[in-house]
């Protein structure tokens, strides 16, 4: 039986830990050579692994490094903004909010 994409990647850890069996190996590493969605998949795991195992550290080119702060920065000025505007909107919906010790109206 051929190994489908579903079963490759529910088993895509348990290759990378070692735990399988040499026939299995083959069928997975098989799987990658057929299939391009997987095959990207596999080696951009192993390649992340290999990062973590070897603690390499890659410094950025400065333009992405800018690039990536100037998207992180709009990303929490927006995210500020909203918050901002969703706290003045509370307050402004429920007068009693303005002053805690304040009475709410009877309710009709």
């Amino acid at each position: 039986m051929s190994m489908n994409c579903k079963e490759f990647l529910e088993r895509l850890s348990e290759y990378f830990d070692e735990k399988t069996v040499a026939e299995f190996q083959n069928e997975f590493e098989g799987h990658a050579a057929r299939c391009g969605h997987c095959k990207v998949t596999f080696n951009t795991t192993r390649q992340t692994i290999e990062i973590y195992r070897n603690n390499e550290l890659y410094e950025l080119p400065q333009t992405l490094r800018d690039r990536l702060r100037e998207v992180v920065m709009k990303k929490c000025s927006k995210m500020a903004q909203e918050r901002a505007t969703h706290c003045c909107s509370d307050s402004a919906e429920d007068p009693a909010s303005e002053n805690p010790n304040s009475e709410k109206p009877p309710s009709r």
